[in-house]
């Protein structure tokens, strides 16, 4: 994780907007996501463009990975980027 995040001017001005229990939300499930690396997971569906997700399921094999995986990673690393 950064030690220090950077965000834009219209990012500080959502997060202005937040109520109190919302920001407890996020900040309580961004400690959870962190704080252990097994937890419980969920099935999802989700509609992808055929191309799309046979090009990615290609990317993931010549990185030695598994699609879902390499699915997982890119969601938790976007969680630590700037919003």
């Amino acid at each position: 994780m950064r030690a220090v995040q950077y965000f834009s001017d219209e990012a500080l001005e959502r997060g202005r907007a937040l109520t109190t229990d919302q920001i407890l939300v996020f900040i309580e499930n961004f400690r959870t996501l962190h704080s252990s690396s097994s937890g419980k997971t969920k099935a999802i569906s989700i509609k992808i463009p055929e191309d799309l997700l046979t090009a990615f399921r290609l990317h993931a094999e010549l990185k030695g990975k598994k699609y879902q995986t390499l699915i997982k990673e890119l969601m938790i690393a976007s969680l630590d980027e700037p919003i």
